[in-house]
């Protein structure tokens, strides 16, 4: 009985620090955060039905647990050999075979409507507003505007090194939570808000994958093929992913940042790129210093 309190108690606790996590997680639109057990906070609508098949799948699952767990329990007290010393010599029962054959389509047909549903949405591009193309490299990414009048803004977004961080910090007075390690990158991809976004997705050498959690997106990049995805950011901020393949050596410092702005800041923006991408990240950055000076007033 010592043992089981025992165990019960460390199980309690491994519960209470993972709901404090999940908490955590859940303050950050962005990244991934310490002892995260749920997905990210959703920035797009896609990325919220994603959870909720995600919760709808769980309560079923759990369902169906607790009722074979509870069927297996029955039959092992109610069946034991104590209890029922003479066996019974039931070899058919119509009633359980019809049961247990429907039920499990019946619970198929509940999960397959909205996967189907969600599949649709994520396949079917809708009419967008702005098209970006997303090269994989070993290893890092590149991204090409390919808007008219955009043609030339292009550049490689490459991981911020570990030993880079801190001077990087300390000259743009960012904390550790706004330059993450393993996902800041020297160059972010930078969308306006509630704005519509086309990427097109391939590889310059081996399969990579473009994925970003919060916005629900995850695709193959293939080399010598186009593959199309789609998001539409429903607020501001910045949204990390990483390549989910495993391709070769540093697949794991690989990230991908998109910053998410007003659709003024990114007309700005997008008119001082034409010219110098250094020059517009320059002026968006002094852009949204003065907001947040403005918002603290």
């Amino acid at each position: 009985m010592k043992l089981l309190k025992h165990h019960l108690a460390t199980v309690a606790a491994i519960v209470a620090i993972g709901l404090v996590g999940f908490m955590a997680g859940a303050a950050s639109a962005a990244q991934p955060t310490p002892w995260q057990m749920g997905m990210q906070p959703a920035a797009t609508t896609v990325m919220e039905d994603i959870r909720w098949f995600n919760d709808f799948t769980l309560v079923i699952m759990t369902g169906v647990t607790i009722l074979v767990a509870g069927l297996l329990l029955f039959v092992i007290f109610r069946f034991r050999k104590k209890a029922n010393p003479t066996p019974s010599r039931t070899s058919h029962n119509t009633t359980i075979e019809v049961v247990w054959t429907v039920v499990p389509i019946l619970i198929l047909v509940m999960i397959s409507v909205p996967s189907f549903r969600l599949l649709f949405k994520q396949l079917d591009i809708p009419e967008y507003e702005m098209t970006i193309k997303a090269t994989g490299y070993q290893w890092y990414w590149g991204y090409e505007y390919a808007d008219e009048g955009m043609e030339d803004v292009a550049f490689d977004a490459l991981m911020i090194q570990n030993d880079e961080r801190p001077e990087i910090m300390a000259e743009k007075g960012l904390t550790d939570a706004e330059l993450p390690r393993l996902l800041a990158t020297d160059y972010n991809v930078v969308v306006p808000v509630d704005t519509t976004v086309r990427v097109q997705v391939t590889a310059a050498d081996v399969i990579h994958s473009f994925a970003v959690p919060a916005f629900g997106i995850k695709i193959d990049a293939v080399p010598y093929r186009l593959n199309e995805t789609w998001f539409r950011a429903d607020n501001t901020g910045m949204f990390y992913g990483q390549c989910s393949e495993l391709c070769g050596r540093d697949h794991a410092f690989m990230p991908i940042a998109v910053q998410v702005v007003t659709k003024e800041q990114y007309a700005a923006w997008a008119e001082a790129a034409k010219t110098d991408v250094d020059d517009a990240n320059t002026l968006l950055a002094k852009m949204i210093a003065d907001e947040k000076k403005v918002a603290s007033r």
